[in-house]
């Protein structure tokens, strides 16, 4: 049992990589036997990660025929950024003035990390930052069953990021944006950061 947990673990861990990195797009039909071909292993540790895979919203399983690599969704992107936005705003209408300066200071040292990142075209470590840099406002709530809810959403706002195309198109707003929020924070500011982030989203996913 602990040999067919720890194989299904690492199947997890595999195929999902793949998908977050494009090396599995959108679209692509993936087969149980080859995937527990390419690991060395049986079909059962991969069907249990192709069925954790369809939970978290990455594949769809098609009996006899394989797991369809899922596209994301506008409907999907909106509920998501939705969510966030929710908690992200949360988290600066609630922080203690403290938290936010303490917040600003490591923020900074993000920002400066995003920007090297755009400058040499290096998009997943872009969005790995971007993804810390968001998440840092709803860690300002202090509230762990808010941070492990905005957590599952990590894959989905991971794919968002890297398919932008205001991040590889117009890096430099987006930077400011950033920017912009993170100084809404500081000062508390929720109001403005809310319609901020809710424009930043919207540019971002082309959604309305």
């Amino acid at each position: 049992m602990q040999d067919t947990t720890t194989s299904a673990q690492r199947a997890h861990s595999v195929i999902r990589a793949g998908v977050l990195s494009g090396e599995f797009p959108a679209g692509t039909m993936l087969s149980e036997s080859a995937l527990a071909s390419s690991m060395s292993m049986s079909r059962t540790p991969v069907r249990a990660a192709l069925g954790r895979l369809q939970d978290e919203g990455l594949v769809r399983i098609y009996p006899k025929r394989g797991a369809l690599v899922c596209e994301l969704g506008v409907d999907e992107m909106r509920e998501s950024d939705q969510v966030r936005h929710a908690f992200e705003c949360a988290g600066v209408q609630l922080g203690d003035p403290e938290a936010r300066n303490l917040l600003g200071r490591r923020l900074r040292t993000n920002l400066d990390g995003q920007e090297d990142a755009l400058r040499r075209r290096d998009y997943p470590g872009f969005a790995t930052l971007a993804m810390q840099f968001h998440r840092a406002f709803v860690e300002l709530t202090n509230n762990a069953t808010m941070l492990a809810f905005y957590d599952r959403l990590q894959d989905r706002q991971y794919l968002s990021i890297v398919r932008s195309p205001t991040v590889s198109g117009d890096p430099e707003l987006v930077l400011d944006e950033h920017r912009n929020l993170l100084c809404d924070a500081e000062a508390g500011d929720w109001t403005t950061f809310a319609t901020r982030l809710r424009e930043h989203q919207s540019r971002g996913n082309h959604i309305a």
